[in-house]
């Protein structure tokens, strides 16, 4: 008998939510990521599902739109397209503006297009299957959303860097004090002067960052 059948493939987690969101369609739950020093009560927040942004941050999200009116946001990890569809709520309020994301898993990437086929506010998303390391965005980046694989979000906020208005903004998710990982990478590049951080004391962490060089 064949390895792989005495071993099968583990199925990976977002192919899971997946399923669970094709059965069920987008559950609203109480958020429970563990409890953290800076954000003792998780439940007091919302989510659709583990890997989507809590709900609070997609109302901030979506009002940091219109409140910066940007031409152009760029999200790395597309995964449901949840995130995607509230920036795009928000280009639609303001009228203007485009959002390209991007999604390496060509499942979840199918699934993603999928759901703004048959949204009213796929006008304002451009969806593309490829890494964030290897996507080539041409402009000014006003919005950076980085909520991709953990390991590369540093690597893809120094990809980014240069191609981001100063007065713009820089955010990343994932960055409580639990998963570490983004928390650090971005307190390394404040260290080294690049970006400005404050750290949101969400149940799964929010860095709003901003480029230092170019601000006068």
């Amino acid at each position: 008998m064949p390895l792989r059948r005495l071993f099968p493939k583990k199925e990976k987690q977002e192919h899971k939510i997946l399923r669970q969101i094709e059965r069920s369609g987008d559950q609203l739950q109480p958020e429970y990521h563990r409890a953290t020093p800076e954000c003792p009560h998780p439940e007091r927040w919302s989510m659709f599902d583990s890997m989507t942004a809590e709900v609070e941050v997609l109302e901030f999200l979506r009002t940091v739109v219109t409140t910066l009116k940007p031409e152009l946001v760029v999200e790395t990890g597309t995964f449901s397209g949840i995130s995607t569809l509230w920036i795009a709520e928000g280009l639609q309020a303001n009228g203007r503006g485009r959002v390209v994301t991007c999604e390496f898993d060509p499942k979840v990437y199918e699934s993603a297009k999928a759901r703004f086929a048959s949204s009213p506010l796929a006008s304002f998303i451009e969806l593309r299957n490829q890494s964030s390391l290897d996507m080539q965005v041409d402009g000014t980046i006003d919005l950076l959303f980085s909520d991709s694989d953990m390991p590369i979000r540093e690597q893809e906020v120094r990809r980014f860097l240069p191609q981001i208005n100063p007065y713009g903004l820089i955010l990343m998710h994932d960055a409580s004090s639990h998963l570490k990982q983004v928390r650090e990478a971005a307190l390394k590049l404040e260290h080294e002067g690049l970006i400005s951080v404050v750290l949101l004391p969400t149940p799964r962490g929010l860095v709003v960052a901003q480029k230092r060089e170019g601000r006068k």
